[in-house]
Protein backbone atom coordinates (compact mmCIF):
# COMPACT_ATOMS: atom_id res chain seq x y z
CA UNK A 1 0.00 0.00 0.00
CA UNK A 2 1.25 3.46 -0.91
CA UNK A 3 1.71 6.07 1.80
CA UNK A 4 2.77 9.61 0.90
CA UNK A 5 3.81 12.04 3.61
CA UNK A 6 5.74 15.14 4.50
CA UNK A 7 7.38 17.09 7.33
CA UNK A 8 7.79 20.85 7.22
CA UNK A 9 11.24 22.24 7.96
CA UNK A 10 12.15 24.52 10.83
CA UNK A 11 15.31 25.52 8.95
CA UNK A 12 13.44 27.09 6.03
CA UNK A 13 10.42 28.91 7.45
CA UNK A 14 8.06 30.91 5.27
CA UNK A 15 8.72 34.66 5.30
CA UNK A 16 6.69 36.22 8.15
CA UNK A 17 5.22 38.93 5.90
CA UNK A 18 3.67 36.37 3.49
CA UNK A 19 0.11 37.15 2.43
CA UNK A 20 -1.12 33.62 1.77
CA UNK A 21 -4.44 34.81 0.35
CA UNK A 22 -2.69 36.48 -2.62
CA UNK A 23 0.41 34.29 -2.99
CA UNK A 24 0.98 33.52 -6.67
CA UNK A 25 1.81 30.22 -8.34
CA UNK A 26 5.63 30.65 -8.24
CA UNK A 27 5.52 31.48 -4.53
CA UNK A 28 3.18 28.61 -3.71
CA UNK A 29 5.12 26.10 -5.80
CA UNK A 30 8.69 27.11 -5.05
CA UNK A 31 9.09 29.57 -2.17
CA UNK A 32 6.73 28.39 0.57
CA UNK A 33 6.09 25.30 2.70
CA UNK A 34 9.57 23.74 2.56
CA UNK A 35 10.38 20.43 4.17
CA UNK A 36 10.82 16.77 3.26
CA UNK A 37 8.60 14.22 1.55
CA UNK A 38 8.39 10.47 1.27
CA UNK A 39 6.70 7.74 -0.74
CA UNK A 40 6.43 4.46 1.16
CA UNK A 41 5.35 0.93 0.35
CA UNK A 42 3.85 -0.09 3.68
CA UNK A 43 3.46 -3.74 2.67
CA UNK A 44 7.17 -4.05 1.82
CA UNK A 45 8.32 -1.62 4.56
CA UNK A 46 10.36 0.42 2.05
CA UNK A 47 10.40 4.11 1.25
CA UNK A 48 11.92 6.78 -0.90
CA UNK A 49 12.40 9.94 1.13
CA UNK A 50 14.23 13.22 0.99
CA UNK A 51 16.28 14.50 3.90
CA UNK A 52 17.19 17.90 2.58
CA UNK A 53 14.69 20.11 4.41
CA UNK A 54 14.09 22.44 1.45
CA UNK A 55 11.66 20.52 -0.78
CA UNK A 56 8.56 22.66 -1.49
CA UNK A 57 5.94 20.15 -0.30
CA UNK A 58 2.96 21.78 -2.04
CA UNK A 59 4.88 21.71 -5.32
CA UNK A 60 5.69 18.04 -4.71
CA UNK A 61 2.00 17.20 -4.18
CA UNK A 62 1.00 19.25 -7.24
CA UNK A 63 3.69 17.64 -9.43
CA UNK A 64 2.76 14.14 -8.21
CA UNK A 65 -0.85 14.70 -9.29
CA UNK A 66 0.34 16.01 -12.67
CA UNK A 67 2.56 12.94 -13.10
CA UNK A 68 -0.27 10.53 -12.29
CA UNK A 69 -2.30 12.16 -15.07
CA UNK A 70 0.63 12.25 -17.49
CA UNK A 71 1.28 8.53 -16.98
CA UNK A 72 -2.35 7.80 -17.84
CA UNK A 73 -2.08 9.31 -21.32
CA UNK A 74 -0.95 7.29 -24.29
CA UNK A 75 1.52 9.03 -26.55
CA UNK A 76 -0.10 10.41 -29.71
CA UNK A 77 -0.54 7.70 -32.34
CA UNK A 78 1.95 7.81 -35.19
CA UNK A 79 -0.56 6.92 -37.87
CA UNK A 80 -3.66 8.51 -36.40
CA UNK A 81 -5.46 5.16 -36.68
CA UNK A 82 -4.27 3.54 -33.47
CA UNK A 83 -6.69 3.12 -30.60
CA UNK A 84 -5.46 4.43 -27.23
CA UNK A 85 -5.09 1.55 -24.81
CA UNK A 86 -5.10 3.44 -21.48
CA UNK A 87 -4.11 1.10 -18.65
CA UNK A 88 -3.88 -1.80 -21.13
CA UNK A 89 -1.02 -0.04 -22.89
CA UNK A 90 2.22 -2.00 -22.54
CA UNK A 91 4.17 1.25 -22.40
CA UNK A 92 6.51 2.04 -21.00
CA UNK A 93 5.26 5.54 -20.23
CA UNK A 94 7.80 7.62 -18.33
CA UNK A 95 7.73 10.79 -16.25
CA UNK A 96 10.17 12.47 -13.90
CA UNK A 97 9.80 14.69 -10.89
CA UNK A 98 12.75 17.07 -10.83
CA UNK A 99 13.88 18.57 -7.53
CA UNK A 100 14.86 21.99 -8.86
CA UNK A 101 17.46 22.86 -6.23
CA UNK A 102 19.47 19.71 -6.99
CA UNK A 103 20.13 17.24 -9.77
CA UNK A 104 18.04 14.55 -8.03
CA UNK A 105 14.91 13.11 -9.63
CA UNK A 106 12.13 10.68 -8.93
CA UNK A 107 11.49 8.54 -11.99
CA UNK A 108 8.11 6.99 -12.78
CA UNK A 109 7.57 4.23 -15.33
CA UNK A 110 4.10 2.87 -16.12
CA UNK A 111 3.66 -0.47 -17.84
CA UNK A 112 0.11 -1.66 -18.25
CA UNK A 113 -1.60 -0.59 -15.00
CA UNK A 114 1.53 -0.60 -12.81
CA UNK A 115 3.91 2.22 -11.93
CA UNK A 116 7.49 1.73 -10.78
CA UNK A 117 9.11 4.59 -8.86
CA UNK A 118 12.85 5.01 -8.42
CA UNK A 119 14.96 7.80 -6.94
CA UNK A 120 18.33 8.93 -8.25
CA UNK A 121 19.66 9.08 -4.69
CA UNK A 122 18.68 5.54 -3.66
CA UNK A 123 21.11 2.63 -3.68
CA UNK A 124 21.43 0.74 -6.96
CA UNK A 125 20.62 -2.60 -5.33
CA UNK A 126 17.23 -1.35 -4.12
CA UNK A 127 14.45 -2.20 -6.52
CA UNK A 128 11.74 0.26 -7.46
CA UNK A 129 8.61 0.87 -5.44
CA UNK A 130 5.70 -0.60 -7.40
CA UNK A 131 2.04 0.40 -7.19
CA UNK A 132 -1.03 0.25 -9.36
CA UNK A 133 -1.58 3.42 -11.34
CA UNK A 134 -5.04 3.75 -9.80
CA UNK A 135 -3.54 3.67 -6.30
CA UNK A 136 -0.89 6.26 -7.24
CA UNK A 137 -3.57 8.61 -8.60
CA UNK A 138 -5.84 8.17 -5.58
CA UNK A 139 -3.06 8.55 -2.99
CA UNK A 140 -1.50 11.54 -4.78
CA UNK A 141 -4.82 13.36 -4.78
CA UNK A 142 -5.54 12.40 -1.16
CA UNK A 143 -2.08 13.65 -0.20
CA UNK A 144 -2.71 16.96 -2.00
CA UNK A 145 -6.05 17.51 -0.26
CA UNK A 146 -4.73 16.48 3.16
CA UNK A 147 -1.69 18.73 2.73
CA UNK A 148 -3.83 21.70 1.67
CA UNK A 149 -6.08 21.12 4.70
CA UNK A 150 -3.02 21.08 7.01
CA UNK A 151 -1.50 24.18 5.40
CA UNK A 152 -4.76 26.16 5.52
CA UNK A 153 -5.06 25.31 9.22
CA UNK A 154 -1.54 26.69 9.80
CA UNK A 155 -1.58 29.73 7.50
CA UNK A 156 -4.31 32.35 7.73
CA UNK A 157 -5.75 33.37 4.38
CA UNK A 158 -4.48 30.38 2.40
CA UNK A 159 -8.00 28.94 2.21
CA UNK A 160 -9.03 32.11 0.34
CA UNK A 161 -6.31 31.82 -2.32
CA UNK A 162 -7.81 31.27 -5.79
CA UNK A 163 -4.77 29.23 -6.88
CA UNK A 164 -5.50 26.74 -4.09
CA UNK A 165 -9.18 26.60 -5.10
CA UNK A 166 -8.22 25.88 -8.73
CA UNK A 167 -5.65 23.28 -7.72
CA UNK A 168 -8.00 21.29 -5.51
CA UNK A 169 -10.78 21.53 -8.11
CA UNK A 170 -8.43 20.30 -10.83
CA UNK A 171 -7.48 17.22 -8.79
CA UNK A 172 -10.55 16.13 -6.81
CA UNK A 173 -10.35 13.14 -4.52
CA UNK A 174 -11.12 9.82 -6.22
CA UNK A 175 -12.56 6.52 -5.02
Amino acid sequence: MLDIGYALSDRFPDPPQTDYRSADVPALRHDLFCGDVYLADTAEDRELSTAWGWVPVLDFAWALCDIAEELDCDPPPASGREVPLGSRSPGPHRATLDFTESAEMLRFTRRFGWVEITADWSADDEGPLRFSHRELRREARDFLHDLVADLTDMHEGLDGNPVIWSLTARFPRTD
